[in-house]
């Protein structure tokens, strides 16, 4: 038998059972569908690595299980950078804008990154990381050899430091 047809056999033994694994994991049929299908295409691709100590089902589960953890991890970084930064109203208009919105606005953008510069360590540097180096915070507390809640709460009170400037 050629290495296709018994890739395709071993797809067709165990495409659901990796399928429910992963439903069990993703609790979401296109993701679930979308990582099975990544599983079996990784399968392929790296079969000279498999040494056959286990199952192939033990073998595609274990894939299956590092696809979902690493689609985990990216979609809780986006969740992190996207967190909604609360709005400021404009003194002149009385409009509403997100911090991120002002961004956009190359006015907006330069009187925020002079409020920056001038504000004080280690706000400055943990906002910018944040912002601009789109970092986790994670990553702040370790580079500042603090903790992943330290970085948050200096994030959040640098942010409320810029708005209430900017006011």
């Amino acid at each position: 038998m050629d290495l296709e047809n018994s890739f395709e056999k071993i797809y067709r033994t165990y495409f659901m059972e990796v399928y429910s694994y992963v439903m069990t994991l993703a609790k979401n049929p296109e993701q679930a569908e979308e990582i099975t299908q990544e599983t079996f295409y990784r399968a392929i691709k790296s079969r000279d690595n498999y040494r056959g100590e286990a199952s192939e089902r033990t073998w595609l589960c274990a894939i299956a299980k590092n696809i979902c953890m690493d689609m985990f991890r990216k979609k809780r970084e986006k969740e992190e950078l996207r967190e909604e930064i609360p709005a400021t109203v404009n003194a002149v208009s009385g409009e509403v804008y997100s911090l991120e919105k002002l961004m956009m606005d190359k006015s907006s953008s330069l009187q925020i990154h002079r409020v920056l510069h001038q504000l004080e360590e280690p706000y400055k540097e943990v906002f910018s990381l944040r912002i601009f180096g789109e970092l986790s915070f994670q990553s702040i507390g370790m580079i500042f050899g603090k903790s992943e809640n330290w970085a948050r709460v200096t994030y959040h009170r640098a942010r409320l430091k810029i708005q209430e400037r900017l006011a």
